[in-house]
Parts: structure tokens; sequence; C-alpha cells
């Protein structure tokens, strides 16, 4: 176990001083008026919540859209089913109120037809052969589809999973280093961007649904009608978002085709640009190749009409349609800024939220505490591994200088091991970090007290020291074994500070058993072969 030969040393050494190296902008971090130079890596540890301070949302979705919509969505597929079916099944009298889809069949002779054509619709994505709808029909020839609690269940877990994706992407676009998103329960999200101060952008950013259509403005539909609350059959009332459109339009909402049109989930790109003629901000639009096509043919069909550009449930434009537009681009123009263009871009970009999220829980947590903490934490861990060292020092001689050495490289392995990985530090995070060096001296503990029995029972200094490492190494892999598992299962399970803690004690537990039994075995050996001494002062 004594024996390394060339390669072997060139390697560790390799793998110490590189990891070590990776260490440095983390430690130049910590220095006051202190710069990592601008041409090299700088792969340093992020900062968690509570040690850089930021912001954190609860965020709700409402569980009644998500039903909402897939009413919405199933009478928009009933009627392109049927329409589609060989002879075309005639339907009037659709209503999607109290949870449910009704709707009548003209023809009573093709109410088993009707049902053949919509019955695959109803299974779906339903768990253990369960169908997401229930249908039945009354008097004959009215059919009522039902959501079923499993189908229900389902899709909002399927929303919430969107939810969760979108809301990461749109954060990962403000340049935040590592933010915190994880689902609570059934229709909650917990948001945590450290380095964020001001959540107020943040809250515009994530409350915005971002969800974009395309619908043909009704022109039949008179703007007295409108004022009374009268919608026209087929219609939906839509208000405008800029007051200064609803004065010029004389009334505050707008009358727009309820089906149909295009939906924003086809885009490919938007972002923040100015308008030529006018050096408004505004925001450009591109479609891929299905949207593309739906758009051009939207537009080569109703040149002449007004479309309405809506945005969250609100009019932003209701521009008349002179000439097919067939690039697979469009321009979004309203009352921006260039800030509100841009967060639109960035959401737009990312993927409208499935469904509206709420904030129910808003909290900042300033600098000064983790400032607080990084201080107590490296206080706390500099006068434990100073008085171990002079523990190690004292007790144990050359050996002990062996150890500490081994202990300072371990720290600056993990902190380039941590850096490197781009991995977040949180306070309990110190803790594990702690925990590591703890275990580190341990090992060195268990391999010298072996070698000092090896001496009392007679046997000489080589023999004693390579069996000191060889039994002490068993004990050392098998206790760091069970710390492995312990810490594998809180990684895996875990959220939030477990997770923290877990990840830190895994990589210290890495770098601990490589620096305290590799790494000094190896000095060990180096200074035996050169040395030959004839005793040891242990």
């Amino acid at each position: 176990m004594l024996e390394f030969s060339t390669w072997k040393k060139a390697w560790y050494w390799a793998l110490t001083l590189f990891f070590c190296a990776c260490a440095l902008p983390s430690l130049v971090a910590l220095a006051p008026n202190v710069r990592w130079p601008s041409a090299l890596p700088d792969h340093k540890i992020n900062l968690g919540l509570d040690l850089a301070g930021g912001s954190r949302l609860l965020l709700e979705a409402n569980r009644d859209q998500v039903t909402q919509q897939r009413l919405e969505a199933m009478e928009e597929s009933v009627r392109t089913r049927l329409g589609q079916a060989q002879p075309v099944i005639a339907i009037g009298d659709v209503s999607s109120s109290g949870g449910k889809l009704a709707f009548t069949v003209r023809d009573a002779s093709q109410v088993d037809a009707a049902r053949e054509a919509i019955l695959p619709l109803t299974s779906g994505a339903g768990l253990s052969g369960q169908r997401d709808w229930d249908i039945t029909v009354e008097d004959g020839n009215r059919f009522v589809l039902v959501p079923t609690q499993a189908g229900i269940d389902l899709a909002i877990s399927s929303a919430m999973e969107t939810a969760v994706e979108v809301v990461r992407k749109r954060i990962d676009a403000l340049g935040t280093k590592e933010p915190d998103i994880r689902r609570l329960g059934g229709t909650r999200i917990d948001v945590q961007v450290p380095g964020l101060q001001d959540p107020q952008a943040l809250k515009n950013l994530l409350g915005q649904t971002a969800k974009l259509e395309f619908k043909m403005v009704d022109e039949t539909a008179l703007p007295s009608d409108l004022a009374k609350g009268a919608i026209p059959p087929g219609d939906e009332i839509v208000p405008w978002a800029d007051p200064k459109d609803a004065a010029a339009q004389g009334v505050p909402v707008l009358a727009v085709k309820r089906l149909g049109g295009i939906k924003g989930d086809e885009l490919t790109d938007a972002k923040q640009q100015f308008e030529q003629k006018t050096n408004a901000a505004v925001v450009s639009i591109t479609f891929n190749q299905q949207g593309g096509e739906k758009f051009a043919k939207l537009t080569t069909d109703n040149v002449g009409k007004r479309f309405a550009i809506i945005l969250d449930g609100k009019v932003l434009s209701a521009p008349s349609i002179r000439e097919p537009i067939l690039g697979g681009g469009a321009q979004i123009s309203g009352s921006f800024t260039v800030q509100s263009a841009t967060q639109l871009a960035i959401a737009l970009r990312s993927g409208a939220l499935p469904v509206d999220l709420t904030v129910v829980e808003e909290r900042t947590v300033g600098p000064d505490l983790g400032a607080d903490s990084i201080q107590k934490g490296i206080v706390a861990m500099g006068v434990g591994t100073g008085l171990l060292m002079i523990f190690i020092l004292v007790t144990y001689g050359r050996f002990g200088v062996y150890a500490n050495v081994a202990l300072v490289v371990n720290v600056l392995m993990i902190l380039g091991v941590m850096g490197l990985a781009g991995t977040t530090l949180t306070l309990p995070g110190i803790a594990g970090f702690v925990l590591t060096i703890g275990a580190a001296v341990d090992a060195n503990v268990l391999i010298n007290e072996r070698i000092r029995e090896e001496r009392h029972r007679g046997r000489r200094v080589v023999q004693a020291v390579e069996l000191g490492y060889k039994e002490a190494s068993r004990a050392i892999f098998d206790a760091n074994l069970t710390n492995v598992i312990a810490a594998v299962l809180m990684a895996a399970f875990g959220t939030g500070p477990v997770r923290g803690f877990a990840i830190v004690l895994l990589i210290g537990i890495a770098t601990s058993v490589f620096t305290a039994v590799t790494m000094t075995r190896m000095w060990v050996a180096g200074w035996l072969r050169k040395a030959r001494p004839a005793d040891l002062n242990l």
C-alpha cells in the first residue's frame, strides 16, 4: 500500500492542484476590494437566499381556470370532430356552464354516429384506464360531458409542471443565478431568487400569464349592444388594455369570435424592437412553420377585416388586414415602454403560463443578515479548524503535520468542486462544510491510532504504517459509505436547505477520503523511503 508509481503521483497532484486552483475565484470573492481578473475563468460558489439576500415569492394557481380551459378545449375539439364527420353532424344549443359541456345533436338519427366520433376525445391520458370525461345522453339527443376527478387532477398536475418550467425560463432570462423553484403541494410554486432585492419586477414578470391570441373581430357587433352587455352568438367580449383605445372606440370592450384564431404557443421568438416610423417600443414575434401557415391563411382569408391581438384577456390592438402576411412574423404594438416591451418579449419567449399565478406570500431578505451569517460561519469554521489542527499537531507530531496539510487541501478542494459545479451555498451548507472537516480529521485519527497499535505490538516502522493504513481504511470507507447513503437520500428527496446540506456533505466526503487517506499515505510513503526512520514519534 506504500508503493506509488510516478504516474500515480503526478495524477494525484494534478487532481489536487486543479481543484485547489478552482477554489481561488470563490476565495477572492470573499476578500474586500479584490477583483478576479476577467480574462480568467470565473467558476465561483453562488450564495443562497439566506446568505446573499434576495426575494421569495409563493405563487398559487387557479384550479377553476384549468377546468374552464379544458371545457373550452373540449368544445372546440367536439365542433371540429363533428364538423369533419361524413356526413357532417350538426349541433346546437351548446352550454359550458356548471363545470360540464352540453350540446344537442340536431338530427336524432345521428346520435350514435356523434357518440362514436367524440368517444376518442374522452379517453385522453386517463390514469389506470379511467376516462377523463364521462358521457351521458339525455332526452334522446342531448350530450352531456362531465370531466372526471382523475382527469381534472391530471390536468392540474400537468399545468403545474408546465408552469414551473415557464417560471424557471423567465427567471433565467433575467440573468439571476441559481434560483430555487419548486412545486409545493398541488397548486403552489415557491420561488427564491438570491441577490434580487426588488421583487416588483419579478412579480410583474411572473404575474403575467403571457397568453397571446389572434382572433377575428366581429364587425357586425354594434357598440350600443356591447355597451349594454349584449353578446352576439359565438362571440366573446374582451376589454381594451389601453383606456385611450377604449375612448377612441367609444366602448370599453370589443367583440371577437370565441373559437378559431391563432394562439401564441406556436411562437419561436419574441424580442423588443423599435417601430421605424414612430420609434415606439414594439415586440416583434416569429411563428414556427405551422403557426406561420395558420397566420398566413388567417390574413389571406380575411383581407380588409380586423383581427384583435389579445394578451392575457385584454386587447392590445385591432389592426385591419391590408394584405396577406406571409413571412411568418408579426409586430405587437401598444402603450409599451422599453422595459415593459422587454418583459413581454421574455414572457412570450418563455411560453405562456397554462394557468394564472397569484402571489400569496412575498418576502425580501436583506444582504446584511447573510453577510453576518457568512462572517460567523467563517469564524466558527476558523476557530474549530484551528483548535483541531493544534490538537492533531501536538498529538501526532510529523503525522499531525501531514493531517493538517490534508485538512487545508480538503477545504480548498471542496470550494473548488463547488465552484466548478456552480453549487449554491446556504447556511445549512456551511454546517455540512464544517461536518466534513471533522470527518476528515476523524479519518486521520483512526489511521494514526492504528499505526500506534501496530508499533505497540512490535511491528517494524514500515510494516506498522502499511497495516495502519490498510486496516483503518476499511473502517473509514464503511463509515463514510453510510454517510453517503444518507446524503444521497437527502439530496434526492429533500428540498431547499436539506438538499443544500446533503450536496456539500457528499462533496466533502469524497474530498476528505481522498486527502485523509490517499494523499497522506503518499506523503508518508515518500518520507519513509527518504528518511528510513528507526522509530515513529506517535
